[in-house]
């Protein structure tokens, strides 16, 4: 059971809290690179409950910056964004993307001190069509080496899309493989599956057992069910720190797959996945079984802070849940996957009151990701240093093993010598 001091721990990402600054150990993606025009107006950004904005100079290059001019907090937000940098509204200081005060219009030449001026800029670097910022402190790592992310941005989907809660409970659900075969997949049968589609054997056992281990990038799991006679039907899913997700939602050795779970603050996140495209057009025989995604379904965005990527579903229309359809041929009555999954996770209030929950042998990941990030978070704050790996060796999906095989077994026999998960 978690304690309320640990939910606190878990939950709260501003600064100076441990888990927020655990957080600022690792690069963040904040943005698409195309959301980011040259001289266009600033961007507001919501990251780590700090109010930032990012923009793109007339160089080309990306600041994100507090958005408070230090001279005398007006937002830069109604700043100009001209000749190399944003200069304020209100007396016309101007800084560039590293925070540099470049001029301070409203004092005389020989009386400026913009040479001891400096904005909050936080470190910026651009990689296939994403933009990434550092917020910790001293020497950033080296950007995430998870394959999704890896891919060219023409050879990849992206999806963005707003939640109205906590992280935790977003990211969780990615670790909760048995809700699958009843949220999204409650009222479907062995029948809808083809004879070789290995998920039929969700549909036949819906409560499988687990194999859950710590590894260098976070945490992993094997959800296992008895296949055709000598196999096993396998769901492979992973926790990458500081809050990335695996998911097995497509056929191992195809399924290129990231989804980051930014927090925003402590009640908002904005969720990024990226699907590899190749040989990919519908691995998962969603459009035959009739299954919506929803991702695309977002409100136009708005200036506000939380005004990005923000979904047409939401608590004021009840997720557009249609009882009728409930009971005759959805099990949720909710359309779409992503509409499913954000109904109930914001359900559980804005921070889940986790002290109140009962776990079960199948939140087995949930509960040693907790303690593996709650570990993290303490052992940061008393001086030892941020979990860091190349992530490079982490895969998910589903597949079919030889029966009788322990989870690390199971894995190297489908991923090869390629990807080696530690014993």
């Amino acid at each position: 059971m978690v304690t309320v001091a640990e939910n606190k721990l878990l939950t709260q990402v501003g600064p100076g809290t441990p888990m927020g600054e655990l957080m600022r150990r690792y690069w963040i993606p904040a943005a698409m690179s195309s959301e980011l025009i040259a001289d266009a107006a600033p961007t507001r950004l919501m990251l780590l409950g700090e109010q930032l904005l990012a923009f793109r100079d007339s160089t080309g290059r990306v600041g994100i910056l507090d958005h408070q001019c230090p001279h005398r907090c007006a937002s830069l937000f109604f700043g100009r964004n001209e000749e190399g940098g944003l200069r304020c509204i209100y007396h016309g200081w101007k800084f560039d993307v590293d925070g540099n005060c470049l001029d301070m219009a409203n004092v005389p030449p020989h009386q400026d001190f913009k040479s001891k001026i400096h904005a909050t800029a936080y470190k910026v670097i651009e990689r296939n069509g994403l933009v990434w910022t550092y917020m910790g402190k001293g020497t950033p790592p080296a950007l995430p080496e998870i394959e999704a992310t890896m891919l060219p941005e023409s050879a990849a989907t992206f999806n963005w899309m707003q939640r109205e809660c906590n992280y935790l409970q977003v990211l969780e659900g990615d670790l909760d493989t048995s809700h699958t075969d009843f949220l999204h997949g409650g009222a479907r049968t062995e029948k809808v599956y083809a004879p070789d589609d290995p998920r039929r054997f969700g549909a036949i056992n819906r409560a499988p057992e687990y194999e859950v281990r710590e590894t260098d990038w976070g945490t992993m799991y094997g959800a296992y069910r008895p296949a055709d006679p000598g196999e096993t039907y396998w769901r492979v899913a992973h926790f990458m720190f500081p809050f990335w997700t695996i998911t097995p939602s497509g056929p191992f050795g195809k399924h290129l797959y990231a989804r980051a779970w930014v927090p925003m603050d402590d009640t908002h996140t904005m969720s990024l996945r990226i699907v590899g495209n190749a040989g990919r057009v519908d691995p998962g025989g969603a459009k035959q079984l009739g299954i919506v995604t929803g991702l695309e379904d977002l409100l136009p965005n708005t200036s506000d802070w939380y005004g990005r990527f923000r979904p047409h579903t939401n608590a004021e229309n009840d997720y557009l849940i249609d009882r009728d359809k409930q009971r005759r041929n959805s099990f949720s009555g909710i359309p779409g996957i992503a509409a499913e999954d954000q109904a109930v996770t914001e359900s559980m209030g804005a921070v889940t009151n986790r002290p109140a929950e009962h776990l079960a042998p199948s939140d087995r990941m949930i509960a040693v990701t907790r303690r593996r990030m709650m570990d993290a978070a303490t052992d940061l704050a008393n001086g030892k240093e941020a979990p860091i790996d190349s992530y490079a060796r982490a895969r998910g999906g589903y597949f079919v093993a030889t029966q009788g095989k322990a989870l690390v077994d199971a894995y190297d026999e489908v991923t090869g010598a390629t990807v080696k998960v530690p014993a």
